[in-house]
């Protein structure tokens, strides 16, 4: 049964076709100070710092706002996470983005409330501007070596687990396609699904390292294989309960 299915998304491009940081930072300006300062810090103060930026040119919430809702989002995708969320699926959102851009994005798109929980680095608005914060803050170090210091999926993946598995025994679909998908995609067990982005990095570290992996996999290449794949995967984990 669809009911008995958790899927979890990740966020920048594979849900959305591109990537949320980037795509504030490249048209809104700001290519030039990022390339400059990327080297110098983590990717998370490094996103807090171009909205300061922002926030000092006298760019607004709202100017974010309305840059956020040109990110392509692909029909076939929306039509999937409708058809999922129908035939009883719990969908989550596991990402290192932030909640402002993922909330404005899925309520661009009207798809917002489809999600149950959306796991990311948390904003507040702070006299004007928009401030975003690690999802682990400095006294909770999670000693990932895989993942970025301020979000590691595996640990929130296994946290999920923890509370699906307390009712009953729910199995995992996950798409993802960076580097910082490899860590949650270790957590999965035999009957979970993991679904990498083609020749993306988790892609790569899955061929590289299969032997690690208990998940079923099954790669898509754009949005509309995607949403193909997706619903292909759904109605075969169906079928096997």
């Amino acid at each position: 049964m669809a009911g008995e299915i958790v899927i979890i998304f990740d966020f920048d491009r594979t849900l959305i076709e591109d990537d949320s940081d980037r795509w504030v930072l490249t048209n809104m300006g700001l290519t030039e100070l990022f390339n400059q300062l990327r080297p110098t810090l983590p990717w998370n103060s490094l996103m807090d710092r171009m909205l300061e930026e922002l926030h000092i040119q006298g760019k607004t919430v709202d100017d974010i706002t309305e840059c956020l809702k040109g990110v392509p989002l692909h029909p076939r995708v929306i039509e999937v996470i409708k058809s999922a969320k129908a035939l009883g699926c719990d969908l989550k959102v596991v990402s290192d983005s932030n909640m402002f851009y993922i909330k404005t994005i899925l309520e661009h798109y009207r798809i917002y409330n489809y999600f149950s929980e959306i796991v990311t680095n948390p904003t507040a608005v702070d006299l004007g501007r928009l401030r975003v914060f690690p999802y682990h803050d400095a006294a909770s170090l999670h000693g990932c070596d895989l993942c970025p210091p301020n979000l590691c999926k595996g640990c929130v993946i296994e946290q999920i687990q923890a509370s699906i598995y307390k009712s009953q025994s729910k199995r995992i679909i996950y798409v993802g396609d960076g580097r910082n998908d490899f860590c949650p995609t270790l957590k999965l067990v035999a009957g979970d699904c993991v679904m990498p982005k083609k020749n993306f990095p988790l892609w790569s570290r899955i061929m590289k390292n299969s032997e690690l992996v208990k998940a079923k996999v099954y790669d898509w290449g754009d949005s509309e294989d995607l949403a193909k794949t997706l619903l292909q995967v759904i109605n075969s984990m169906s079928d096997e309960d």
